[in-house]
């Protein structure tokens, strides 16, 4: 009698992939709200697809397209159809509509994101002398 190798049972896997390591815990409140974040997901990729936003915002691909749509009735952003895809354009002279920032308009919200992030080790920037 000759020892075989073992049969493995059906629909037996070999060495399962260990699980991705669990996303770190959102915190309870933040500066901006996720209407902020995809209007600046928005502007930063224009063409990102809902999917892509909604995982870089950390928020539903369903709730992504409620905000867009409130974005749109609001007058913050169009849609533009291109073939099977949707792009989006922001108005950025567009005012804020809390009546504390209503003077400002987003478009320098978005400047302030649209840049490299700061360096963890940079000084703060300086004021710049009226005159």
């Amino acid at each position: 009698m000759t020892d075989s190798p073992p049969v493995p049972e059906k629909g037996a896997e070999k060495d399962p992939e260990p699980a991705p390591p669990p996303a770190p815990p959102r915190p309870a409140w933040t500066f901006l709200t996720n209407h902020g974040h995809v209007l600046l997901s928005v502007a930063a990729d224009p063409q990102a697809r809902i999917t892509d936003i909604a995982a870089k915002v950390g928020i539903t691909p369903r709730a992504t397209l409620q905000i867009l749509k409130d974005l749109e009735d609001g007058g913050y952003l169009h849609r533009i159809r291109a073939g099977r895809r949707t792009r989006y354009a922001i108005e950025p002279h567009r005012h804020f509509r809390h009546p504390a920032t209503a003077n400002w308009e987003i478009d320098g919200l978005i400047g302030l994101f649209s840049g490299p992030a700061p360096l963890p080790d940079a000084p703060p920037p300086t004021a710049v002398p009226e005159g």
